[in-house]
């Protein structure tokens, strides 16, 4: 009996401490979980794949646009080596922007951490936020808001190319649809040059007829028209990600600033009421030495 006890009880203590372990691993989930800062992690993750397809798509689309224009609309380099090397120093430009916002989008989630972690512990009175954090803040959200305000000329830009493609393919829709009634569709042309990307002198210039019908028939056509709208895409994501990481920093950097002159508050009546009850604990043990004396 006694060994059967004593079994029991060690069954229960068991129990008992891994009842106690999975409680704690639990606490623990919460208290990682509650850490997070998922406003922050949710425009992290529209930032990564609005630059992504932003830059991934508009550097095959522009090769491709330069290819359908070699071919087809201006055959001498002389003509559009303008339009060449801007397009190639934009694909650099991609580079450096997919790049720049990899390591700028890591560094505001880490700054998310930081400012979630800070604002826990300032609940807990265990924590004072300092001005060189409330800087870093104010830092980011200026930096943000120059980068919102660039991305928002580059996504009016990436609308350029898909204005120009969505012509070109209306016009050839329009000559292939049975209720246009064309009686002529060679008069029906795209002359590229009047957009300014070649040079007047440029042979042929421009598509007419059945030409233009084969170029929109082209892989590179269809494939640049349809990469540009996600590019599009791609930079109107990348623009609203970084608005809602302005609306983040905004918001942390008035609850820090608001948090300071709040602890100042709290620890000077803290200290008057320490020196109250010093006083108090005084004055009782002077009438308690008067009433023994």
């Amino acid at each position: 009996m006694d060994g059967t006890k004593a079994a029991m009880e060690s069954n229960a203590e068991e129990n008992q401490e891994e009842g106690q372990e999975s409680k704690g691993c639990f606490e623990c989930c919460i208290k990682c979980l509650g850490g997070v800062p998922y406003a922050s992690l949710v425009a992290t993750i529209l930032c990564f794949s609005g630059v992504a397809l932003f830059c991934g798509c508009s550097h095959v689309a522009l090769t491709g646009t330069l290819t359908m224009l070699e071919s087809h609309f201006s055959r001498d380099l002389a003509h559009h080596a303008t339009l060449a090397l801007a397009i190639q120093i934009f694909q650099y430009i991609i580079y450096g922007i997919a790049s720049f916002f990899f390591v700028y989008a890591i560094m505001l989630l880490a700054e998310g951490f930081y400012t979630t972690s800070a604002i826990k512990k300032e609940l807990q009175s265990d924590f004072k936020t300092t001005a060189c954090g409330r800087c870093i803040t104010a830092f980011f959200m200026f930096l943000t808001y120059i980068l919102a305000l660039a991305f928002l000329a580059i996504f009016g830009a990436t609308a350029i190319p898909v204005f120009l493609f969505f012509n070109m393919w209306t016009t050839c829709s329009a000559m292939k649809s049975p209720l246009a009634n064309v009686t002529s569709p060679d008069t029906i042309c795209v002359d590229v040059r009047q957009y300014g990307i070649i040079s007047w002198n440029a042979v042929p210039g421009k598509a007419c007829g059945a030409t233009l019908g084969e170029i929109c028939n082209t892989s590179e056509f269809y494939l640049s028209y349809h990469l540009y709208i996600v590019a599009f895409a791609g930079a109107g994501a990348t623009l609203i990600a970084l608005i809602h990481y302005l609306m983040i920093l905004g918001a942390n950097w008035a609850y820090l600033k608001s948090a300071a002159p709040t602890h100042d508050y709290q620890d000077i009546k803290t200290k008057d009421d320490q020196d109250v009850e010093a006083e108090a604990r005084a004055k009782d043990g002077h009438n308690t030495s008067s009433s023994y004396s």
